[in-house]
């Protein structure tokens, strides 16, 4: 089946044949006995609603197995338990700042070492691994300057010398990129985003094609109780439907903001991945389908980007992003706040740069919205 009917194609799993998957609402399940367990027994365990959902995610990244949790930092915070103390992670230096701060202030704790390096050069990949590298953990496009790394250079660094290559794929979903087709043995997802698509469900994945890294990472969900829910499960399953139809109308209309914002006097410089002139572009098109759903760009000024985020009128102030209606943000005072001082010169973003979640809006609104607002700005200048 292509993408768009994975989506929505849904083989009824429960007793009466429900063309919407039931909602196990339940903590526990009656037992056949006292000394044998069913195929269930405990939702944090395992639940029927949690089980669909993982099925279809695994089948969506072209995998065999996925782990449906709480948040996508509690899916990079499971991934986390695949180490040992003295352990080290090779991470890019430009990812989400939650993912940073975890990284930074959590992982010394276990005993893991994180090296941040520059994944778009594959060189500078390669020179990073040691003996104690166990995982290189990158985003493709990057957040929010979407920097494009080789996944297939950086795979064949991973697999000669032993270590996981992990990929958030949030920016993307699978609708647009496919991870562990181009050699990735790890898939990450805040399925916040683009899986889930109606800013209305807080979860995460982790994905593979590895039986034992899945078998780990089950047994950490399980026992550190960080699975979905079985209500946000199927409100997730349900938002899956739509996947498809939602990126697509999402990159259609992302990649005529972009080249609006490419022509405006106003705008600095503008970061999308199809955009002529982005760095990386060619690789980009060479592992994916789309530039997505997310645009960049600076000003020059701080203030400046500041009035233009708050003028805005179909462009809701809010983190996070890939829904279907239009947000903006500031990424340096809002998802990238939280990256510890000590590394912020290195790896925070520049503090002038605004981020768009492009919407399923009409195009013409959208650009007729940043017209307002860019005119006032250009009058203001003049």
């Amino acid at each position: 089946m292509k993408h768009s009917t994975q989506c929505v194609n849904f083989e009824p799993a429960d007793r009466y044949n429900a063309m919407s998957p039931p909602i196990y609402q339940t903590a526990t399940f009656l037992q056949e006995s006292a000394e044998e367990f069913g195929e269930f027994d405990y939702s944090r365990s395992g639940n029927p609603t949690r089980s669909v959902l993982e099925e279809k995610l695994a089948q969506l990244e072209h995998a065999k197995y996925a782990s449906a949790f709480s948040s996508g930092m509690a899916a990079i915070s499971s991934l986390l338990r695949l180490l040992d103390a003295d352990d080290e992670i090779i991470a890019g230096d430009e990812l989400y700042g939650g993912t940073i701060r975890l990284l930074a202030q959590v992982a010394p704790r276990l005993g893991v070492d994180v090296r941040y390096v520059d994944s778009t050069n594959a060189d500078a990949v390669a020179a990073a691994v040691s003996e104690k590298t166990k995982l290189i953990l990158i985003e493709t496009p990057s957040n929010p300057t979407l920097r494009i790394t080789d996944l297939k250079a950086v795979a064949a660094i991973a697999n000669e010398n032993g270590i996981l290559l992990a990929v958030d794929n949030s920016m993307l979903s699978p609708t647009l990129q496919n991870p562990l087709d181009i050699g990735a043995d790890i898939v990450l997802h805040s399925a916040t985003k683009y899986l889930c698509g109606h800013s209305d469900v807080t979860a995460g994945a982790i994905i593979t094609n590895d039986v034992e890294i899945y078998r780990k990472i089950a047994f950490t969900q399980n026992a550190e109780g960080n699975a979905l829910a079985p209500f946000d499960s199927w409100l997730l399953f349900r938002g899956l439907k739509t996947l498809a139809l939602r990126v697509e109308k999402q990159n259609s209309n992302a990649e005529k903001v972009a080249a609006f914002l490419a022509a405006h006097p106003t705008v600095e410089r503008v970061f999308y991945p199809t955009l002529a002139g982005h760095e990386g572009a060619e690789i980009h098109k060479s592992q994916s389908r789309g530039g997505g759903g997310v645009i960049s760009f600076t000003t020059g000024n701080a203030q400046i980007s500041k009035r233009i985020a708050e003028s805005l009128r179909l462009f809701s102030i809010a983190v996070s992003f890939g829904s279907v209606n239009s947000t903006v943000s500031l990424p340096c005072r809002m998802s990238h706040l939280s990256i510890p001082d000590a590394l912020k010169e290195k790896l925070a973003p520049p503090k002038d740069l605004v981020r768009l979640s492009i919407g399923i809006e009409d195009a013409d609104d959208l650009l007729a919205d940043l017209q307002q607002v860019l005119r006032m700005e250009n009058a203001a200048a003049a």
